[in-house]
């Protein structure tokens, strides 16, 4: 009799915890996009040292992803500008844009190449991720962290939460259990890390693929861009279209 009134105990007290946990369906997160351009011109003997120690240390900003049940949106922060002391990189305006539809396992990106912008349509690309026991907080939500290698050789560390559902993250990373919130990239020196989660409250948004750009559906106006992203290669040595294609989806925007 002992052992059955435990076990009711125990199945209220799941039921509760279950009731609790309020699992997000639609969302807008903040993401900080950092690089560490002293570390990524490190090696370049083009730039004096004193340009170099007059750089600060990272380059920073804000992108928001938006998301509802079956799609997302992640783009810079309306009016964005990097922090200080970036003189060496011009920013003008960025209009880098990325659209999944999940249940179509497909993606719309809005790239801009040489002043232009240009939508490409692409599918989802597959990760093989390694799912960890590491764990740390962020934005208030408890995060695991998986690994994967991209471009062959690429290593990139990830930290998701389950309490998000949708298997979305920024810069194109999906395929883990729950919303990527912290991702990290030692090679490019570059990291991700969500600093907000707007979801209380939140109604399921309406999310629409990016529109203002040249279309690129037609093998001719594919062509286009890419004799206008290739325009200052070296002609004698051309890329191969293949390499230019990996450049263009490239899952880095």
């Amino acid at each position: 009799m002992k052992h059955l009134g435990l076990s009711i105990i125990l199945f209220f007290a799941v039921t509760i915890i279950r009731a609790q946990t309020v699992f997000i369906r639609s969302a807008k997160i903040t993401f900080e996009k950092k690089i560490n351009q002293k570390q990524q011109i490190a090696e370049n003997d083009w730039m004096s040292d004193d340009a170099k120690d007059k750089m600060s240390k990272y380059r920073t900003s804000s992108w928001d992803y938006s998301f509802n049940d079956s799609s997302s949106i992640y783009k810079v922060k309306p009016k964005e500008t990097l922090n200080d002391n970036n003189f060496f990189f011009i920013a003008g305006e960025n209009t880098n844009e990325m659209y999944t539809d999940f249940s179509k396992k497909a993606r719309v990106i809005r790239k801009p190449i040489n002043g232009e912008d240009f939508i490409l349509k692409d599918t989802i690309p597959h990760l093989q991720w390694k799912i960890m026991h590491d764990v740390r907080q962020i934005a208030g939500y408890e995060c695991r962290k998986a690994t994967t290698v991209i471009n062959d050789s690429v290593t990139v560390v990830a930290f998701y939460t389950d309490e998000i559902l949708l298997k979305g993250g920024p810069e194109g990373f999906t395929g883990l259990p729950g919303m990527i919130l912290g991702l990290a990239i030692p090679r490019y020196n570059t990291t991700w890390f969500a600093t907000k989660v707007e979801a209380k409250n939140v109604p399921i948004l309406n999310i629409a693929p990016p529109a203002k750009g040249k279309r690129t559906d037609t093998e001719k106006d594919f062509k286009k861009m890419v004799d206008l992203y290739t325009r200052y290669d070296d002609k004698k040595n051309p890329r191969k279209i293949e390499a230019i294609k990996k450049e263009l989806y490239t899952l880095i925007l």
